[in-house]
């Protein structure tokens, strides 16, 4: 699969998943999950199109601050199971994506 069709896919899991958006909750174990298969590259891009639905309520500095905040804590097996729900709700595979 071509890498911009794949985080294209991503983008509309993660919508489908978490409609009124992701809880704070959810932020460790969402960047568990998408930092198994993808680069930071690919992370920031999929960051780039969710902003364009905040109508600027969320700037890419706040996400970047709760990247940062997020990122180095461990998820609960709980909470990787609770995210993985939401991203299969949304039509996340069940088995890892297919990424290059």
């Amino acid at each position: 699969m071509e890498r911009a069709g794949l985080l294209q896919k991503i983008v509309g899991w993660l919508r489908a998943g978490y409609p009124e958006g992701v809880p704070d909750g959810d932020y460790v174990a969402l960047l568990g999950v998408l930092r198994r298969k993808l680069t930071e590259d690919d992370i920031e891009a999929i960051v780039t199109e969710l902003l364009a639905d905040t109508d600027g309520a969320v700037t890419r500095e706040q996400i970047r601050e709760l990247v940062e905040a997020y990122a180095l804590q461990q998820a609960s097996d709980k909470d990787v199971a609770r995210v993985s729900a939401h991203l299969a709700a949304g039509g996340w595979p069940l088995a890892d994506p297919d990424v290059p």
